[in-house]
């Protein structure tokens, strides 16, 4: 009876060497590119609109008039309040004009009397209706400020039917077309908003981490980002903030909203907000350290290094220190040179078993 050897079982093996090892964390979920500004822009009162500057896409600058409502009763009441006050302007200038002249008669009697020209009460009833002109120039004063009030109060009425640009930026949506009725969105009611107003000259990156993994990340920590949209591309970030409270969603992992800023805003120019975006932390960094691929490391805290003199697998317990998803640092049960496997996922792949690097299987 023959006993044929068992065959080879085809193996990916990895050398142990240094290099740079990073301890790094990344979003649970897709994050996203966010405006610095954005604002979503309704009228205070609604009405048919009568006005429509912009189209989307536009590029608008600060103050500018983007939306007008209808607003004919609300201009003809500026209008009213307008003549108001001009006439009780007219008016005061005409009552304390009076009102100087009898105080100056007033003094004049007063220096007559005291020469014994006039009597005292002569002199007394001039001074008494110069005080009385001079307390109606003094009401008609007030009625001004009040005039002036009712003005401002007209125009802001009416500035409640116009939409102005809070800041520059790029008109991303408009809900409604001219003629249309635009309805303000009351507290507790989802109404779209008239105009979505981005600033996109100031970009960054939000990104839900683990709340798990929030207490290592803090301001000021250097962060890698990917976009989806853009493969291959790696943009230079730091950790702007960190939110102060855990976002939780139901059947969703528990998460912390992390805030990434760009270190070249310019790279980031040219984005288009709400790309979906990665975040990857930088917690820590080890130099020319003892190195192997993450994958190679079992659950049971050993990995399986190649003997090539036998061509067996044996299980060597390590001891590691920072790692990541790619690389993982060892500080102890391994050296430099030494071959793991990484491809732990094939069948037979055990301690003890008989293998052949892949480069070296039958084809």
């Amino acid at each position: 009876m023959v006993v044929k050897r068992p065959t080879p079982v085809p193996v990916a093996l990895a050398t142990v060497d240094r290099g740079t090892v990073e301890a790094t964390v990344s979003n649970t979920r897709a994050g996203e590119i966010e405006a610095c500004q954005r604002a979503k822009l309704s009228t205070i009162a609604g009405g048919r609109i009568e006005y429509l500057g912009v189209k989307e896409g536009d590029k608008v600058v600060a103050g500018q008039v983007l939306m007008r409502l209808w607003n004919a009763d609300q201009t003809a009441q500026i209008e009213v309040a307008q003549r108001q006050l001009e006439t009780i302007q007219r008016r005061v200038d005409e009552v304390c004009a009076i009102a100087a002249n009898a105080r100056s008669e007033a003094t004049r009697q007063r220096a007559l009397h005291q020469r014994g020209f006039v009597s005292a009460s002569a002199e007394e009833k001039a001074r008494t209706d110069a005080t009385a002109r001079e307390a109606a120039c003094r009401t008609s004063q007030a009625d001004v400020a009040a005039a002036r009030a009712q003005l401002d109060a007209a125009r802001a009425n009416t500035e409640r039917t116009v939409l102005t640009a809070p800041f520059a930026g790029t008109v991303a949506k408009i809900v409604g077309e001219l003629g249309e009725y635009s309805t303000p969105s009351p507290p507790g009611v989802a109404t779209p908003p008239a105009i979505d107003l981005i600033d996109d000259s100031c970009l960054y990156v939000k990104a839900p981490m683990d709340e798990v993994d929030a207490p290592r990340i803090h301001a000021g920590q250097t962060v890698r980002i990917t976009l989806d949209a853009l493969p291959g591309q790696v943009f230079a970030g730091h950790v702007r903030r960190v939110a102060p409270y855990v976002f939780a969603v139901e059947k969703q992992a528990r998460t912390v909203d992390v805030e990434v800023d760009f270190d070249r805003p310019e790279d980031a120019r040219g984005l288009l907000v709400g790309y979906s975006a990665d975040a990857e932390v930088i917690l820590d960094t080890r130099a020319d350290v003892l190195r192997i691929p993450t994958a190679a490391l079992r659950s049971t805290g050993d990995v399986l290094r190649y003997d090539a003199t036998t061509g067996t697998l044996e299980a060597q317990p390590v001891k590691t220190g920072i790692a990541n998803w790619a690389q993982t640092e060892i500080t102890d049960g391994l050296s430099e040179g030494e071959r793991i496997v990484t491809s732990l996922e094939r069948d037979g792949i055990v301690a003890g078993a008989r293998v052949t690097p892949d480069g070296d299987a039958p084809r």
